[in-house]
């Protein structure tokens, strides 16, 4: 039995950064082309996480691209710090790199932050904030051959130094995730190596200066599970938080692959939890430090709050241009894709976040889709049109309708299902099906199932995961409830 197999933030928040004020913990994850971006959330026990908002919510902060070309573009990995009774944080948007680094502020974590300021300047991704104890703010990044490091202003974005080369790491590929940390007489500058695939990792180097030279970790990699049996691989990219009691923990991305060789994971790149001890001035990861138990994932909105949840996102585009909750319940969907087309264009979904879930939609009026996705090239979903309803599958050019039913005219509630492989061995199982259809009282029809593994980060690529959600087709669309329901 391995420890910690389950995540504190399971489904697709990847990119983890983590900061403490008093006794909270803040985190904040990437977001790539969903809108809005940078999911954050509060706990008090670094196991429990609830979202309090996104960071970037408005289009003078964030702007992303639709479709294809906009997939796994957007925003990538930020940091989140606390300094000077401020939050900060920095992150890079892919459209803008050239720009630099964007960083914005808030005095209350949940929001308003504010517009951004560039580091014109400085061009990577992965960016980091660090202050000294005379104020000086050092940028860290990654940069093609390794990480770079300038100062800068943050309230400007004003670089104070030129960049210069800072750390090219281990020798491992694709040194990244840079976060730099005073502790004692050190200063520790964190990386993740490898690819944020397979082979990915943690190292650790140390410097009495935040310039350096750097000496390295020598048990790199100290957080690692290439090559193991361990259920959850991928293991990488973290950062480090100094618990109220001197104690020290760290988070990570990884993902929980399943299915037959080679076998593949569908929910993208997740948040774990580590404990941290010191050991000659090192850290050393303990990963069995927290018992995490399944997070709760489960929710069912009548959308009877005045907003959407900062749980609802939308590929490429701000879900409060197309989705406005009704006063009574329900939310009315503006027109979206016609109902032949593939690419979405007003799609309001969540995350899934479990092995096996159930999703259900109520359609009041109009013609909509439910559907699950990894991008526009990669979906399966179930559609209303007029009185029929139909199974329809997206894999790279391939479009098919698998099945369907007549006569469901008026109100219907559309569903999804996805049901884990729990076959112990097979060379013939994905990591799930997805079984679509629509419900006829309370039971599910299925209309076709599906192989999960067409809707997988091995199969699609990118960096993100799927997401299930619901668009109107053709005209407007009124959808009373959505629920999710972990199995």
């Amino acid at each position: 039995m391995h420890a910690n197999t389950n995540p504190v933030v399971p489904g697709f928040y990847p990119d983890p950064t983590v900061c403490r004020v008093g006794d909270d913990y803040y985190l904040a994850n990437s977001s790539f082309e969903y809108f809005p971006g940078v999911p954050i959330f509060h706990s008090r026990d670094l196991v429990t996480w609830e979202q309090i908002g996104n960071v970037l919510d408005r289009p003078g902060q964030l702007s992303v691209a639709p479709g294809r070309a906009g997939a796994s573009c957007g925003i990538y990995a930020p940091t989140l710090r606390f300094h000077d009774g401020e939050f900060w944080l920095v992150t890079t948007a892919r459209e803008d790199i050239m720009k630099g680094h964007l960083i914005v502020r808030a005095s209350d974590p949940a929001g308003p932050w504010s517009d951004p300021v560039h580091t014109t300047g400085a061009i990577g991704i992965d960016p980091d904030l660090a202050w000294d104890s005379d104020g000086t703010c050092y940028l860290t990044y990654s940069f093609p051959g390794g990480i770079h490091q300038a100062v800068v202003d943050p309230a400007t974005g004003k670089l104070l130094s030129e960049p210069r080369p800072l750390w090219s790491g281990t020798g491992l590929a694709h040194t990244e995730g840079p976060h730099l940390y005073r502790r004692g007489a050190y200063w520790y500058l964190l990386v993740a190596e490898g690819g944020t695939g397979p082979g990915h990792g943690i190292c650790v180097a140390r410097s009495s200066s935040p310039a350096g030279p750097w000496e390295a970790h020598p048990a790199n990699p100290v957080l690692s599970h290439r090559s193991t049996p361990h259920p959850v691989q991928n293991a990488g990219h973290g950062d480090l938080v100094e618990l109220a009691d001197g104690s020290w923990a760290m988070v990570h991305l990884g993902v929980r692959p399943r299915g037959s060789f080679p076998e593949a994971h569908v929910n993208g790149r997740e948040t774990f939890l580590a404990g941290v001890d010191w050991v000659d001035d090192w850290p050393v990861v303990v990963e069995d430090r927290y018992a995490v138990p399944e997070a709760a994932t489960g929710f069912d909105d009548g959308f009877t709050a005045p907003a959407l949840h900062p749980r609802w996102v939308s590929p490429g585009v701000d879900p409060r241009t197309f989705a406005a909750p009704r006063e009574g319940g329900g939310v009315r969907l503006s027109a979206g894709r016609d109902s032949a087309a593939r690419d979405a264009e007003r799609l309001l979904a969540v995350r899934t976040r479990d092995a096996s879930w159930t999703a259900t939609a109520d359609l009041l009026a109009g013609d909509a889709a439910l559907v699950v996705r990894i991008d526009d090239a990669h979906w399966a979903g179930v559609q209303r049109v007029g009185g029929v309803v139909s199974a329809r599958v997206v894999i790279g050019p391939l479009d098919q309708i698998l099945g369907s039913a007549s006569g469901v005219a008026g109100e219907c509630s559309l569903a999804v299902r996805a049901v884990a492989n729990t076959e112990a061995f097979s060379f013939a199982k994905g990591p799930d099906d997805i079984e679509l259809g629509y419900l006829e009282g309370d039971q599910f029809r299925v209309l076709a199932t599906v192989d999960g593994r067409y809707f997988s980060t091995e199969v699609a690529g990118g960096f993100t995961g799927r997401v299930v959600g619901v668009e109107a087709l053709g005209g407007e669309a009124v959808v009373g409830r959505f629920a999710y329901t972990p199995r």
